[in-house]
């Protein structure tokens, strides 16, 4: 099986069709490249670059100019993330197509969950939720 949690270790010993619980408190947060960013990684695929993850951001918080490689959705929990073409408040979902590029920040803090189908492509080069970041 392809994809995983990283960093979740109660998945051990269950078979290729069993459905993988994930206890979020017990993951730990980890933070991300970017000041004020911390992550947990709910699902990957490095096969793929499918991944969910759960995202918490400080008050200032932004995410710099980047392009979604494929769609990308977020449902925000708490808090709102904003960009030039808007905000997403708590209790709101917003996509993206792939080639949307933008920078995103969190004025007042942000807690929000996303779904990617591929990694996005940081124009800093920055490298960010892939294979290689998730081993560390």
């Amino acid at each position: 099986m392809a994809g995983s949690t990283p960093h979740y270790k109660d998945h051990e010993g269950l078979g290729p069709l069993d459905a993988r619980l994930v206890e979020i408190s017990s993951l730990e947060w980890r933070p991300a490249p970017f000041p004020g960013i911390q992550t947990k990684i709910l699902y990957s695929d490095p096969e793929t670059g499918l991944s969910t993850i759960l995202f918490k951001m400080e008050p200032g918080a932004v995410v710099p100019d980047h392009i979604h490689t494929a769609i990308e959705q977020t449902y925000m929990l708490e808090g709102s993330l904003e960009d030039s073409q808007g905000a997403c408040t708590a209790g709101n979902y917003v996509w993206r197509p792939g080639g949307n590029r933008h920078v995103a920040y969190a004025p007042n803090g942000a807690l929000f969950i996303s779904m990617f189908m591929k990694p996005n492509h940081f124009m800093a080069g920055t490298k960010f939720f892939t294979e290689l970041e998730q081993d560390q």
